[in-house]
């Protein structure tokens, strides 16, 4: 994507950090980041699916957080980064709490794809763009630059064994 800055792209490595994180943790590897307006890290988490909750996904944790903790005006200029597309719950819930911009590593259904690649059952989620569900919020994605170590897990996680 040509319209990332610097800042941006420093945000998203943390998040295919947090995201390998995660996969060591035996979870699955999605890591996400909000930042506020003003450029400070606001929240992180990552994927803690593992546990039989299959709703733990740590965009939906900023917006729960979001909601709770900033005034609406904080989560309008906030910038949720991820290193996967959010899932349409993901996404409601983004769009519910009235986040702003999203930035996103690698789109929901170049996963699908992968899914089914692998042989794998497709998502109980259709993998719907973010503006499919949230049709408002500004979004950017994927990007290729970082796409392939993100991919690379998704492989290790959900790959051939």
């Amino acid at each position: 994507m040509s319209g990332l800055t610097d800042t941006d792209l420093h945000h998203l490595r943390r998040c295919v950090e947090l995201a390998g994180l995660a996969l060591a943790e035996g979870d699955e590897p999605f890591g996400s980041v909000l930042v506020g307006g003003d450029g400070q890290v606001l929240f992180e988490d990552h994927n803690r699916v593992k546990g039989g909750d299959a709703t733990r996904h740590p965009e939906l944790a900023i917006a729960q957080w979001a909601a709770a903790q900033l005034s609406p005006g904080a989560r309008a200029a906030a910038t949720v980064y991820t290193s996967g597309e959010h899932c349409a719950m993901c996404a409601a819930a983004h769009g519910w709490a009235e986040l702003g911009r999203i930035v996103y590593v690698v789109a929901g259904a170049r996963l699908a794809e992968l899914r089914e690649q692998w042989g794998l059952a497709p998502s109980p989620v259709a993998a719907l763009p973010i503006t499919a569900v949230a049709p408002r919020v500004p979004v950017e994605g994927p990007v290729p630059q970082l796409a392939g170590e993100v991919e690379a897990m998704y492989e290790r996680c959900f790959g051939p064994q």
